[in-house]
């Protein structure tokens, strides 16, 4: 196996030149695929109407095309679900990356053309491997096999050529056949949509393979590796996977999580973040010694940068990648190869080099909460706040919400802080309400809710009144500019206010 491992690593690498090349002349990749985008798509119905063929400058790009959010183009989308072509990209468009989380939707449907799944997708997930290899020259992961946590969605078929489903479920169900040498569980398994019959297969399956490397979202897979331990009786991963090096996660803050992962795996192993989304794959942690992700240029994504304080004008300015600063938040504005155009992904950005461009997700453009993959957003809470009031009869004055993160004996949970007008007859029986009003608005809240495995009930604390006016005064924050923040993705506010009560 180690003359696998040798042409595999001096294979893998050819592509770090590529690399090397982009992040030396980052302007001049950026401008060919915004040609060659708006070149390509001159002839679709987008192209036409927003005048594509005169197009000659970005200047002019940014003048004739405007800003657009999911539910902007969410018309055009649905018609290409219904089978129109030639709408937004110019190539047939088969496959749809199902995602959760609009203000209008339960669900948003992301066109995935061939040119994005091949050059954006597949092209990342081979250059995490180039750059991995790049540091770690002796690596023996081709010695063993990859576990791939992929995503719960089962593929829903529109017509005979086209379906929807999760992104990872797509890129699992497309990859070239010598690509399913190396990873497990075989596709059966890996596109089971009961998470719980999953994690029991892929479990079963994998304590008698060699396992070098795992991929997936940080909470799901310490699901499975407590599972794995639970099985062999063993006290850490290392136990049972003994040659295990690289754990690739991405979709939510891995800092809380780190720890966890520490006990769990009982010894030292390589952790590589990634910023993959339904939208594209825009960034990869190029070294495993260093805490943000270099941005990936040549990927058929032309980006654009957006000034928090432009977010909510009528006309907002945007920067390209020579106009930027470190330290400052963006939201990040994407054209791509799959039809998107000047679409406002929902996130936010801090570059932490120029030279080359490297970057960390700062947050989203509105408040949310991720820890677990569930992606809420105010707009849920808020209907959902709504929703359990009307049921309960109750009145709610003013709340907030953070993650409450799983530890070795439970899952995690959504912990909210609620100060009432009207105090529900039955707390219980809000919180059930509030929690199925979430799970009916938000998908990936509703999967990670299933059997408690990753978020238990939520957990509601009643707040005495005025308690929410006290601590935005002891903190000079009184007043219309003010308000307090509904949702965050850290404890910071909660713990604050949950301390400013007790002490008050």
């Amino acid at each position: 196996m180690s003359i696998i491992n040798s042409i595999f690593g001096w294979f893998i690498k050819k592509r770090i030149h590529q690399i090397d090349l982009f992040m030396k002349y980052p302007h001049d990749v950026q401008n060919e695929w915004f040609e060659r985008l708006v070149q390509t798509a001159k002839d679709t119905e987008w192209g036409k109407e927003f005048g594509y063929r005169d197009i000659d400058s970005m200047a002019r790009f940014k003048e004739q095309v405007p800003i657009s959010s999911y539910e902007d183009l969410e018309p055009r989308i649905q018609r290409i679900l219904k089978g129109e072509q030639n709408v937004l990209w110019p190539t047939e468009i088969k496959m749809f990356a199902k995602s959760s989380g609009t203000t209008s939707t339960k669900s948003k449907f992301i066109p995935v053309s061939e040119e994005s799944l091949e050059e954006c997708h597949y092209k990342g997930g081979k250059d995490l491997m180039s750059l991995y290899y790049n540091e770690f020259p002796e690596s023996k992961l081709m010695s063993g096999r990859g576990l791939a946590m992929g995503g719960s969605s089962n593929f829903v078929p529109l017509n005979d050529d086209t379906y929807y489903g999760d992104l990872s479920a797509i890129i699992i169900k497309n990859l070239p056949f010598w690509a399913h040498l190396h990873r497990t569980p075989d596709t059966d398994v890996a596109l089971n949509p009961s998470w719980e019959e999953k994690i029991e297969q892929i479990a079963k399956i994998t304590v008698k393979q060699d396992i070098t490397n795992i991929s997936g979202v940080p909470s799901w897979m310490l699901v499975l590796l407590d599972r794995v331990m639970e099985m062999t009786g063993k006290s850490s991963i290392i136990e049972v996977w003994p040659n295990l090096e690289w754990y690739v996660h991405g979709g939510v803050n891995f800092a809380p999580y780190r720890d966890r992962f520490a006990h769990v795996m009982g010894g030292k192993i390589n952790y590589s973040e990634t910023y993959n989304a339904s939208e594209g794959f825009f960034g990869i942690q190029e070294s495993t010694s260093r805490d943000d992700m270099l941005l990936m240029l040549d990927y058929g994504i032309f980006y654009e940068f957006m000034p928090m304080d432009e977010l909510d004008r009528d006309h907002p300015k945007t920067l390209q990648l020579d106009e930027v600063e470190e330290g400052v938040n963006y939201a990040m504005i994407i054209s791509t190869n799959g039809g998107l155009w000047r679409y406002k992904i929902g996130d936010t950005i801090q570059f932490t080099s120029l030279e080359p461009y490297r970057i960390k997700v700062s947050g989203r453009t509105k408040h949310y909460i991720n820890a677990f993959g569930e992606e809420v957003i105010v707009e849920n809470a808020e209907q959902a706040i709504a929703t359990a009031s009307a049921k309960s009869g109750a009145i709610v004055k003013e709340y907030t919400a953070a993650p409450k993160y799983m530890d070795a004996s439970k899952a995690g949970a959504h912990e909210w802080l609620i100060e009432f007008e009207q105090v529900p007859d039955d707390l219980q029986f809000f919180v059930e309400m509030l929690d199925n009003a979430l799970k009916g608005l938000n998908s990936d809240y509703e999967a990670k809710r299933y059997h408690d495995k990753v978020l238990q009930m939520p957990i509601v604390h009643v707040m005495s009144s005025g308690s929410f006016y006290r601590w935005m005064k002891s903190r000079g924050k009184l007043g219309g500019q003010n308000k307090v923040p509904r949702l965050s993705n850290t404890r910071d506010y909660v713990d604050e206010i949950l301390s400013f009560e007790h002490g008050a």
